[in-house]
């Protein structure tokens, strides 16, 4: 299994403006789901999706990003609008 930081690079990697220009990302493993918790904070909004590990691990291996980059930009795009 990959380290939060790892996720939160790959994140940045694929939408450059999370974690910049007033967006925080966080990443957490949660247990009691069994997914990768991701929390994007701008201003006083706060929006979490979850990630299934083999969403993540596959977009980690540069297999496929779809599951992770769909939820993130969904995040995003309702965080920012």
């Amino acid at each position: 299994m990959y380290q939060k930081d790892q996720i939160c690079d790959k994140i940045r990697s694929v939408y450059p403006d999370v974690g910049r220009c007033g967006i925080d990302i966080r990443v957490d493993f949660d247990k009691k789901n069994k997914a990768w918790a991701v929390l994007l904070k701008k201003d006083n909004r706060e929006l979490k999706t979850y990630l299934e590990p083999e969403d993540a691990d596959a977009c980690m291996e540069n297999r496929q990003c779809i599951g992770l980059g769909w939820q993130i930009y969904q995040l995003r795009d309702n965080i920012t609008g």
